[in-house]
């Protein structure tokens, strides 16, 4: 049997996990992967389980096994906007421009600081 199959994988409140759903995924089913949080962890005989809520719909799934859980971190969400030019004109996300009008309502200062 292979040891692949028994990740270890610990995850804390409110971490963004991707979960599939083993017996959707196993059956062909469609809709058997999708990103959640997680909002409880708990310890059993068998290890650690966890409780989740969809993103997409806040549907909560009960004591989900970490076999089917991956983290997705935060720095793969921000990727875009760490990389990408601050001016309009470029190919910004929607989610990147909306991020520097949050952060320069009055527009870009004409001059950024100085870095140390």
């Amino acid at each position: 049997m292979s040891t692949d199959s028994h990740r270890s994988n610990t995850y804390e409140v409110d971490d963004y996990v991707l979960y599939r759903d083993g017996n959707r995924f196993w059956a062909n089913q469609p809709d058997h992967t999708f990103p959640c949080r997680v909002v409880k962890v708990w310890s059993t005989g068998h290890g650690l389980r966890y409780d989740l809520r969809r993103l997409s719909d806040w549907f909560p799934i009960s004591k989900a096994d970490p076999a089917y859980m991956r983290l997705l971190p935060a720095a793969d969400a921000m990727r875009d906007i760490d990389v990408a030019a601050l001016e309009e004109s470029t190919a910004l996300t929607p989610a990147a421009i909306a991020w520097v009008r949050q952060h320069y309502p009055h527009g870009l200062p004409e001059q950024l600081p100085a870095q140390p």
